[in-house]
């Protein structure tokens, strides 16, 4: 239909042609207003994530740069443990992490953000720097941070001892008790709580001098056969010894080097061993408490003479019992 105003045109064609102007006109308003719409809520929807993004970055990087770690021993070497401390903005639930290749998991010191955990270096590891990584946990998210690590160099000594020539030369059944002595302590190394058991300070064994220390290569009858993976006191047959901390026995028994041998686990793969012991006051489960009395020193397995053999593992790393014991571990507060 042509509306151009033709005189000749009916009353009624030129209502047809103005009713189609109006439909026309109402059409298009109707398809200018919803893409303006559209265009709007595109606006609003980019505004909202550009708004978002930098709030979620900008969170991660504040709970870093607000994270401080420590350590002790400040100078750590290889064979020493280490005991981590991280305090982070509150509102962090959880912390946890890797050192080593093994996972770490935080203890909450108190409500303000506080955390600690018990690590150790490998003996043989090479001076340099390493990672410590950190996962946090809080309601409004997540957190990553690496924090780097001085590990300085250790020289250890060399000792010449004479033992009884069937603890370097084992005849056919001496080797066939050694072996089975292997798996007895492969089971109980494989044993640890997931909680941690112990708690506090540790404390020494016995109140006596020490004889050896940790990391001495040991030459046994002319031969270089071990290292020396933990700390000798010199007492006397008898002497009551303690446990170092909180925990539970895992084993209680006579074995052929390590004679009267007690292991207890204090946890996340922290374990403390007695050896050379003449008698034993727990047992295979016993729960035991820091400073409690377990055995009797002697002079059983591969020993020169009566005296207390302590070595500490940590997921399966003989750490140096010596910085074990100095380590001041952080309070409640």
């Amino acid at each position: 239909m042509q509306c151009g105003g033709n005189a000749k045109q009916t009353s009624d064609a030129l209502a047809d042609c103005r009713r189609l102007r109006l439909r026309t006109w109402i059409r298009g308003l109707w398809l200018f207003n919803m893409r303006e719409m559209r265009e709007k809520t595109m606006v609003h929807s980019a505004l909202l994530l550009l708004l978002l993004a930098p709030a979620s970055s900008m969170f991660a990087g504040n709970v870093r740069s607000a994270t401080a770690v420590t350590w002790q021993p400040a100078n750590p070497v290889r064979g020493s443990a280490v005991l981590f401390q991280v305090s982070t903005p509150r509102g962090v639930r959880e912390l946890s992490g890797r050192w080593f290749g093994r996972e770490l998991k935080f203890s909450p010191l108190d409500n303000k953000g506080s955390f600690y955990a018990l690590a150790g270096i490998p003996i043989e590891t090479a001076p340099g720097s390493y990672d410590l990584e950190l996962n946090g946990l809080r309601s409004t998210g997540t957190f990553h941070l690496l924090k780097k690590v001085r590990i300085g160099q250790a020289r250890y000594p060399r000792v010449a001892i004479t033992v009884a020539k069937q603890f370097t030369e084992p005849n056919p059944e001496q080797l066939k008790q050694i072996d089975a002595d292997k798996q007895i302590k492969q089971a109980v190394f494989s044993k640890t709580s997931e909680a941690q058991l112990w708690h506090g300070d540790f404390r020494p064994p016995a109140e006596a001098p020490t004889s050896g220390v940790f990391g001495t290569e040991r030459v046994f009858n002319g031969r270089v056969q071990s290292r020396h993976l933990g700390l000798d006191y010199a007492v006397p047959s008898g002497t009551p010894i303690r446990a170092i901390n909180h925990g539970r026995v895992l084993l209680a028994e006579h074995l052929y080097f390590e004679g009267g041998f007690i292991v207890i686990d204090h946890g996340r793969g922290l374990m403390s061993l007695y050896l050379h012991l003449s008698d034993f006051m727990v047992k295979e489960g016993d729960v035991v408490a820091a400073g409690q009395v377990i055995a009797s020193s002697g002079g059983s397995g591969r020993a020169t003479g009566p005296h207390l053999h302590l070595a500490v593992r940590w997921q399966g790393i003989y750490l140096d019992p010596a910085v074990v014991l100095r380590l001041q571990v952080p309070k409640y507060w």
